[in-house]
């Protein structure tokens, strides 16, 4: 009785088996069954059946809004319909061949044996045509893509220099790159990522320029992405950066397409991923986070003063609030006398050492930050107008928080803005607040001695196998006239030594 009972059971699950096994044959039912058990609950995917040359069988399948159905009317089932010569189907091995080059008018038509790898570029928006006696799955490329126009990037904005931005289509944004480098050296490789979401990305590099260890960790860390969905390029960069644990970015990120060719000129590696409008550059250095690809079009001395003004700013954003918690809480004897009295009568009143004055101010202007950012922006500058200033000056008047607290806020703030990679300005935020409990618990010294923890991390930091702090450490002061100052294009002319490209030359003699 027991045999029996475990015979039954087996016999079902064979059954069960079956039923879920995917056929694909000569049969146009079959095959056409199998592709309904996979898609055919979803009311968005389109059957036509329909006969080429009126008597052969034939089944198209595409995504409705993803295809172009226009183009699938006129290119693909007006000429199968009408088709004449179906003496030619007899040949079945030539058939295909034959429709490609004398019926379908579609520049790109493949065929696949496959149906499970058949259906990502089906989701995707190609067209799946079957036809009875034939095994293989023909597909076409009839993706139709939506997209916003082009536009100029809102978080890099430039006043000299070009204002076209990235989108969220991936091959709008390959052939935005391949329209500024037209050297067939520039190589794009295309590859799916997520196990669900089975999302397109593109790596690109320049040929004989980029170093090729690079290359190969670019395509090894991506490739052991083991995630359900990567929807944006900020969760492929938190899966392929050297150090997640660090504050500071190890990848590049921009939205800017003269940037993401500068850096293919420099001999880095460019990702892109379907749906994001920024692309990732990597390796990269400490101060390439620094760099505006405006400094490049303006005369040197310009782009010198632009430049070495945002590493004042960093130095400011990062700590200026630390530095005046500890002068005033533990070395008020290094403040000039007239400064001293100032500061003292300005706070006269308030209520609240320094660091919780400092840790109030900034808290609220991180609100305000984070409020004029997520509504909508005439609403955002509305709120900046009276987060800065009704607020602002109502503390004052309440005795909250002193007139130099204020200024002091605002100074950080502005000098926050000036850093031209967001992920930059987000570290110093972060920074300026551990730097400010470190004052208020050991004044100057608390300092000194997170700076030098950040610097002994900074030293160790890698990106792509290249050191971080290069060229500060190690020292190659050779690298050092496109640094903090900028010299002339003329004397420009090898690339940076770090990324250890192919071709050092960037010009010649």
């Amino acid at each position: 009785m027991l045999k029996k009972l475990f015979s039954k059971l087996n016999t079902k699950e064979v059954s069960e088996a079956q039923d879920d096994q995917i056929v694909m044959n000569e049969s146009i039912d079959d095959t056409v069954a199998s592709i309904k058990k996979i898609v055919g609950g979803s009311d968005d995917i389109i059957q036509r059946d329909f006969l080429i040359g009126k008597k052969i069988r034939a089944t198209l399948f595409f995504v409705d809004g993803l295809s172009d159905s226009d183009s699938i009317e006129e290119d693909v089932l007006r000429p199968l319909i009408n088709f004449t010569d179906v003496s030619r189907y007899d040949k079945k091995t030539e058939f295909i061949k034959y429709l490609e080059t004398e019926v379908v008018t579609f520049s790109e038509l493949k065929t696949e044996g496959s149906l499970e790898k058949a259906m990502v570029p089906f989701l995707s928006g190609e067209t799946i045509l079957v036809i009875d006696g034939i095994k293989e799955l023909i597909l076409l490329e009839t993706r139709k893509f939506n997209e916003r126009n082009i536009t100029e990037p809102e978080s890099e904005i430039v006043i000299r220099g070009p204002r076209d931005g990235f989108v969220e289509t991936l091959h709008t944004n390959v052939l935005q790159v391949r329209r500024r480098v037209r050297d067939p050296n520039l190589t794009v490789q295309f590859g799916i990522l997520g196990k669900k979401s089975k999302s397109d990305f593109a790596i690109l590099y320049l040929k004989g320029v980029a170093n090729e260890e690079h290359i190969k960790e670019m395509r090894y860390r991506i490739s052991c992405i083991d995630n359900d969905q990567i929807i944006d390029t900020g969760t492929m960069e938190q899966f392929i950066e050297d150090n997640v644990l660090s504050f500071f970015p190890q990848i590049l990120r921009t939205e800017r397409v003269d940037k993401t060719v500068m850096a293919l000129m420099n001999g880095q590696v460019v990702v892109f991923h379907d749906g994001s409008p920024f692309s990732l550059i990597a390796p990269v250095t400490f101060h390439m986070l620094f760099r505006s690809p405006e400094d490049y079009y303006d005369r040197y001395f310009v782009g010198s003063l632009v430049r070495s003004l945002r590493y004042v700013s960093a130095f400011v954003a990062t700590f200026l609030p630390a530095i005046y918690i500890a002068m005033v809480s533990y070395h008020q004897r290094m403040i000039p006398t007239t400064l001293a009295l100032s500061i003292a009568g300005s706070r006269e009143g308030v209520p609240f050492p320094a660091f919780i004055e400092a840790l109030i101010m900034e808290v609220t202007f991180e609100l305000l930050r984070e409020a004029g950012v997520r509504l909508p922006r005439a609403v955002g500058q509305t709120i900046g107008i009276v987060g800065g200033l009704v607020i602002g000056d109502a503390a004052v008047r309440a005795g909250i928080v002193s007139p130099i607290m204020v200024i002091v806020v605002a100074m950080t703030a502005i000098a926050s803005f000036t850093l031209p990679d967001y992920s930059v300005s987000t570290t110093s935020r972060i920074l300026r607040f551990i730097m400010m409990i470190s004052a208020a618990v050991l004044g100057l010294y608390g300092i000194l001695i997170v700076y030098i923890f950040i610097n002994i991390h900074l030293v160790g930091l890698k990106s792509f196998g290249t050191y971080y702090t290069s060229p500060f450490a190690p020292y190659r002061f050779e690298e050092w006239k496109d640094l903090v100052f900028r010299a002339p294009l003329s004397l420009l002319k090898d690339r940076f030594s770090e990324l250890n490209p192919k071709d050092k030359k960037r010009q010649g003699e």
